[in-house]
């Protein structure tokens, strides 16, 4: 079924928004019931994941279920969405992850938004928002070419494992973007979240580049005798 731009748009918006949802508000969670770090840890890791298993089951056949900035450009570089799409879909998943955390601040009792005050900055925090966004872009191409139907569960336990074992591992531009406006454990500083979405960007093109040359067809040539 083909549904409209709009609807599609709004599809975007609304599961971005959820997905933020669950990464701020899980993290806010955790932290007012521990102060041991790796149960919050593990807290957003097993919310994120459920939640992106959850919502590109349900909206996935509406948008395509990108709820990503970093999924949309690699489908753009596919050819899988035009460029005019692409930019409507990345402003809408950025819009939505704000207001995801302007619901989670209503629900906490807290500011509609506040700056981000934890620091996330550094080589070793780039080269893991890279390598983060680099897996879940080809864990999504892999398993659109091989297992379809199961994109689902295996974006949602990639998501799972990655949180729990990477250093840095937001891999979404648009939900970075949003935890600069929550001064939670879950936020970031604004100042640093323009080298988060180059990192994201640039992991997603090198994954688009590597799935396709891991999965085209090889050229047998026969030499002459």
């Amino acid at each position: 079924m083909n549904h409209s731009l709009s609807k599609r748009l709004v599809a975007e918006a609304f599961g971005t928004g959820l997905l933020a949802v669950s990464a701020v508000g899980s993290a806010a969670m955790a932290g007012a019931m521990t102060d041991v770090p790796a149960l919050v840890v593990l807290c957003v890791a097993i919310s994120c994941g459920a939640a992106l298993y959850v919502l590109l089951e349900l909206l996935g056949p509406i948008s395509g279920g990108h709820l990503n900035p970093a999924v949309s450009l690699a489908m753009l570089l596919q050819g899988q969405i035009p460029r005019k799409e692409a930019a409507a879909y990345v402003s809408m998943q950025t819009i939505g992850g704000v207001l995801g955390v302007v619901f989670v601040h209503v629900t906490f009792g807290l500011p509609l938004l506040s700056v981000g005050v934890h620091v996330r900055t550094g080589f070793p925090v780039w080269i893991a928002e890279a390598a983060s966004t680099f897996g879940l872009i080809f864990t999504i191409f892999l398993g659109l070419r091989f297992r379809p139907n199961s994109v689902s569960a295996f974006v949602g336990f990639y998501v799972l494992s990655v949180t729990l074992v990477a250093s840095s591992s937001f891999a979404n531009p648009a939900t970075t973007i949003a935890r600069a406006f929550t001064d939670s454990l879950a936020g970031i500083r604004p100042v640093d979240v323009l080298a988060f979405v180059v990192s994201q960007c640039l992991g997603s093109l090198l994954a688009v580049e590597f799935a396709r040359w891991l999965t085209a067809a090889s050229v047998v040539t026969s030499e002459p005798r």
